[in-house]
């Protein structure tokens, strides 16, 4: 499934039936463009609707359209191992540090404990959905106030749930800023050599 803006849908449907058409075993797997929302909540909770009777549901970000297959297997095995809630994560390697709104330097953070989120994010159907239902609850009781949902993982800790991590990886990046566009192109041409040579 993939959520994209309405003015993208039709691309988004095209560029599908490109890459199924040209790929082995394409034939098993259904890839469905869907409208998405404003945000990120809203277009996950959009998707889900369209996701008929799926026990397990990855919510990945096209803007780590890089992300090595490894990491959805870690994913996988472990929502079929038993965890209800899952996310790909790596080490704080930045020292970091709070800031006051003075805009001074107000203590720094044990960055033993800190990791940075990555996505796909898996999840069992139940759970996503019951997490995002209760997010639409907290938003129509409390508007404007509501706390900012940033991941769907943050929206299931809310409940009370673990969320299990695992292993990320650093080609996962995502593509925010220019650099990291660069650096991405340089991954995919080192992909496109490793394949040429095997």
């Amino acid at each position: 499934m993939v959520a994209a803006p309405e003015e993208s849908l039709s691309l988004a449907r095209h560029e599908i039936a490109e890459v199924t058409a040209g790929t082995a075993g394409a034939a098993d797997v259904e890839i469905t463009a869907v409208p998405g929302g404003r945000d990120r909540v809203e277009s996950v909770h959009l998707a889900l609707r369209h996701a008929a009777d799926a026990e397990l549901i990855l919510v990945h970000d096209a803007a780590r359209c890089l992300t090595p297959p490894e990491v959805f297997r870690r994913v996988v095995t472990a929502l079929n191992s038993g965890a209800e809630a899952v996310v790909p994560v790596l080490p704080m390697t930045d020292t970091v540090r709070r800031v006051g709104e003075d805009g001074m330097l107000r203590g720094d953070l044990e960055r033993s404990s800190l990791r940075r989120i990555q996505t796909p994010q898996g999840f069992t159907s139940q759970i996503l959905e019951r997490a995002h239902s209760s997010y639409d609850d907290e938003v129509r009781e409390l508007g404007a106030r509501a706390r900012e949902a940033t991941d769907d993982a943050g929206l299931v800790e809310r409940l009370g749930v673990d969320v299990v991590a695992v292993d990320g990886d650093e080609e996962a990046l995502k593509i925010t800023y220019p650099l990291d566009l660069v650096v991405g192109e340089h991954i995919a041409q080192h992909r496109d050599a490793s394949r040429a040579q095997a």
